[in-house]
């Protein structure tokens, strides 16, 4: 890997990235709350099968695909793809977090004048926008591989979600870093599952996790926004 590719994903992955991820949870507080979590090895498990059994078989796909997308400049399938992708989102507090960070890492994107100016204006003219869809853009722009952009986005994801359950549960900061390196080699094969997956087979089926964000909304005491 160049460095330069190198550097731009240590950019993209940092909890630094001004685009607000600290401030969500992606259900985790509500499963807190239903009690799903209670320690270390249940905030482990949790985080896991958020990884290899939502992000591998969604997000993750879409994002390698809306990367190639950006490669191509298919504008018409990048807007199109984004909108199913929101549409896809289990809850009204999972949908304003992707269109927030989306709209966030958009600003970045064009403050920065990261890519070429015809990419720009189509990022633009996406309205709303999800996340990935800006992250693609990013990844594209700094030349970053397919692979590579999406183990920096999973290993995000990750440390957002231990992050927020050493607040929440809480953990001790050891125990959040023993649930990090733990997921390194699912991650690798969470990418690897994400890249081999066609469109047509991107899956959100997720009903727990719609079920907790759902209740989450109402939930009486909340440290975060999903």
């Amino acid at each position: 890997m160049r460095t330069a590719e190198l550097t731009a994903l240590l950019h993209l992955a940092s909890p630094a990235l001004p685009i607000g991820a600290f401030s969500y949870s992606q259900g985790l507080e509500a499963a807190i709350e239903a009690q799903l979590i209670t320690d270390a090895d249940t905030a482990r498990a949790w985080i896991e099968s958020g990884l290899t059994n939502v992000l591998a078989h969604g997000e993750l796909p879409f994002l390698a695909h809306q990367i190639e997308r950006w490669h191509q400049h298919n504008a018409a399938g990048l807007a199109l793809a984004n909108g199913e992708f929101l549409a896809s989102r289990e809850s009204a507090e999972l949908r304003r977090e992707t269109e927030q960070m989306g709209w966030s890492l958009r600003q970045l994107c064009a403050s920065l004048e990261w890519g070429d100016a015809g990419r720009r204006e189509t990022l633009a003219a996406i309205t709303p926008l999800a996340q990935p869809t800006a992250f693609a853009f990013a990844a594209y722009a700094h030349d970053v591989t397919p692979d590579a952009a999406l183990a920096a986005y999973a290993f995000s994801w990750i440390e957002n979600q231990a992050a927020a359950a050493l607040k929440a549960v809480p953990l001790g900061q050891l125990a959040g870093q023993r649930i990090i390196v733990a997921l390194r080699e699912p991650i690798d094969a969470a990418v690897q599952h994400a890249l081999a997956t066609a469109p047509d087979d991107i899956n959100t089926f997720a009903p727990q996790l719609g079920i907790l964000s759902a209740r989450h909304e109402s939930q009486y005491s909340r440290l975060f926004r999903s």
